[in-house]
């Protein structure tokens, strides 16, 4: 029991990351109807600007948060108005298709340019505390995971704070909801995905800043993080950005007592099996709200 117990919570602190990465994905596709499966890849890219950070200026990675998010900010920005600003001129019903060829492009670029520039080795940041652990009530709680899922609610929250009360994320919920019904409101609709797809993707660098810290990093992460971010989305539902975080710890549950009760080579399967079920039985979700992103 003790065992079982151990690895729910160390499952719960990885789900923790997933929920943070699945945040960013959600809100894109809910507001632009895009989907973009070069969101691993962001996530990598952003593990790695705290990677470097941490070797060549000794930046801690907690603190690198603070260059990470603008950064990633500023190249969603970029993203958007070189490529993914032409997806959404079209109708919603060929938005999907076409973000898909662009997003595997951007995909295969950003790999093959990180295999170019950091080689494929592994890649980990070791602080002077990462071995410190808390124990409570015989269970041990590594302290750098435990402040990364610390991190990663802080940044839901201020997402869903920002999304409810910020005039801006007003606007972009006004968007997700009705895009057609906000544009005659005067919501300047193209500024409102602009700003969502930025979030988005400065929300998985965050989510890959995170993970550089407790686990490692290396080219080739991303399509297994796109992934995970999807099977949240459809473990979670649309509309929820809280809801989605706690899809996430959901899945990094479920997976860590899979790899105790049928074997580590079997924990990757039972996030498509749930990905499956949940298709089925519930296609909206467990933590589906009314309304756009409540």
């Amino acid at each position: 029991m003790r065992l079982l117990a151990q690895q729910l919570l160390l499952g719960i602190l990885v789900g923790g990351l997933y929920g943070l990465a699945a945040a960013g994905l959600s809100l894109i596709f809910g507001v632009l109807r895009v989907l973009n499966v070069a969101h691993g890849e962001l996530l990598m890219l952003g593990g790695y600007a705290s990677f470097w950070l941490f070797a060549l200026l000794g930046v801690d990675p907690f603190v690198s948060l603070l260059g990470v998010l603008p950064g990633l900010f500023l190249l969603g920005l970029c993203l958007y108005w070189l490529l993914f600003g032409f997806v959404v001129r079209a109708h919603e019903e060929v938005r999907i298709k076409n973000s898909l060829l662009i997003g595997f492009g951007l995909a295969l670029a950003l790999h093959a340019l990180a295999v170019r520039l950091w080689t494929a080795d592994e890649r980990s940041i070791t602080t002077a505390y990462a071995g410190e652990v808390m124990t409570v009530g015989g269970l041990k709680l590594p302290l750098v995971r435990l402040a990364s899922l610390a991190l990663a609610l802080v940044l839901i929250v201020g997402l869903h704070f920002f999304l409810r009360r910020g005039r801006w994320g007003q606007a972009i919920r006004a968007t997700a909801e009705d895009w057609e019904a906000a544009l005659l409101m005067g919501i300047d609709v193209r500024r409102a995905y602009l700003l969502a797809f930025a979030i988005g993707t400065a929300l998985a660098g965050a989510a890959g800043s995170l993970v550089s810290v407790g686990y490692s990093i290396n080219p080739s992460i991303g399509l297994e993080w796109t992934l995970k971010a999807l099977i949240v989305i459809v473990l979670a539902g649309m509309g929820s950005i809280v809801g989605t975080f706690f899809g996430g710890l959901v899945l990094g549950a479920a997976e860590a007592l899979s790899a105790v009760v049928v074997g580590g080579p079997y924990r990757e399967v039972v996030g498509l099996v749930i990905f499956f079920c949940v298709l089925v039985a519930r296609p909206e979700g467990l933590f589906t709200s009314r309304g756009a992103f409540r």
